[in-house]
């Protein structure tokens, strides 16, 4: 028989991703802190979003912030223009 550890990001009761390292699922957890700071500041900016639209919109800010932080300092990269690839089966915003 086997021993797998696995490290599980839950929120709000919620299972949202497993992983097998510990440091993949803090990077995980870090990314969902981020996308929750960003949904009050994209609310804001009362573009007449809903909330589900505000949630995918903070979830893949979150997702591409060292993209989005490269363009909020001035540097375009072909890097940003590349699609993004789905994470895991459990990956969605919250």
């Amino acid at each position: 028989m086997a021993v797998i550890t696995q490290y599980v990001v839950v929120r709000d009761g919620v299972e949202k991703m497993t992983f097998t390292s510990k440091k993949e699922a803090d990077a995980y957890d870090k990314m969902l802190d981020i996308a929750d700071s960003l949904i009050p500041f994209i609310e804001q900016a009362e573009c007449g979003l809903d909330e589900a639209t505000i949630e995918k919109l903070a979830f893949y800010f979150a997702t591409r912030k060292d993209d989005l932080s490269s363009l909020l300092k001035g540097n375009a990269t072909e890097k940003a223009a590349e699609p993004v690839k789905k994470a895991a089966k459990k990956a969605e915003p919250q």
